[in-house]
């Protein structure tokens, strides 16, 4: 198989087309539970227009329909207000949604709730200036969570004019952007290591470049080196509609690299050139004086025709 399958809780079942590798569902579950009889089969995802299709509620109880959303980015926010993470960054989503739409931005926000009841949701989406599938419509709010493989909230997917998905990282963008100026958020090829992103480092194997940084702006050469290789890998999947099976990070001297080095047991050295999968528990190092964009390009190559024997974390 050529995508990697990400699994965060069990029991997981996910739909695979055995012609092309290309995953077709990722929250099986949902699938069988919603459409026993197979009457949908293959399951494939269809449009988000087509999934959204529908009335929309905003909270002063008026309705629109879900075609309102034509030609603007859109956040779909996977919420409940019995978790507390939710309601932290509501508070922020609500800022970040009013500034974006002051900037004259075409953008709306639709809450696909996960309350358990509809009194909860009626007293959470009160607190949102967005809008909201009906917390009646079962059927709809679990093909949404069915279309993105949502196995997690707070989660907020982020799409373009067109529905396709610009970003599935809405939270951590909403937090480490307060000021929008981002705005869609389309994926960065290289992050600097933050505990802000770090979780990020669990959602598939990822390239870590170790240096030796201490102060703001010293990891720019880092970045520079690498961002070439990230962006040719992210156009390279994106042409073929896939996404791309390698993050990439830099890490300098702070205490989330040093975290990080203890909890995968590396080596102090610096610069290390590593590729950390978390899921599998396994870790690829090149540890050479020099990185060049030569040995980083190898190094990722050989990842991806599973050319390297990988270490236990």
């Amino acid at each position: 198989l050529h995508n990697v399958v990400i699994v965060t809780s069990i029991p997981s079942l996910v739909f695979v087309d055995s012609t092309t590798g290309k995953i077709v569902c990722r929250n099986g579950l949902l699938v069988v539970r919603d459409d026993p009889k197979g009457l949908e089969f293959p399951w494939g995802p269809k449009p988000f227009a087509e999934v959204v299709a529908g009335p929309l509620l905003r909270n002063n109880r008026q309705t629109t329909d879900g075609s309102s959303l034509e030609g603007h980015y859109v956040g779909v926010y996977f919420s409940a207000h019995w978790c507390p993470p939710c309601r932290s960054l509501t508070r922020v989503l609500v800022e970040s949604y009013q500034t974006v739409k002051e900037s004259g931005q075409k953008f709306e926000i639709v809450f696909v709730s996960a309350d358990r009841s509809e009194d909860s949701f009626t007293q959470y989406f009160s607190e949102m200036p967005w809008l909201a599938v009906p917390y009646s419509d079962e059927a709809r709010r679990s093909r949404l969570n069915r279309l993105f493989g949502i196995q997690g909230i707070p989660t907020l997917i982020l799409l373009d004019t067109e529905g396709h998905v610009i970003t599935r990282q809405g939270r951590v963008e909403v937090l480490n952007d307060p000021e929008c100026r981002l705005f869609p958020w389309h994926p960065r090829p290289v992050l600097e290591l933050s505990e802000s992103n770090a979780a990020q480092l669990h959602e598939g194997p990822c390239l870590v470049l170790f240096v030796d940084a201490e102060e703001e702006g010293e990891l720019e050469p880092a970045k520079e080196l690498i961002q070439p290789i990230a962006e040719k890998l992210m156009a390279k999947y994106k042409a073929k509609e896939e996404e791309t099976p390698l993050l990439f990070f830099v890490a300098g001297e702070d205490d989330m690299s040093d975290s990080l080095r203890d909890y995968t047991n590396l080596p102090e050295a610096a610069p290390l050139l590593t590729i950390l999968d978390m899921s599998a528990r396994a870790k690829y190092v090149r540890d050479v004086e020099e990185i060049t964009p030569a040995i980083v390009e190898e190094f990722v190559n050989d990842f991806l025709a599973e050319k390297l024997k990988p270490d236990p974390i």
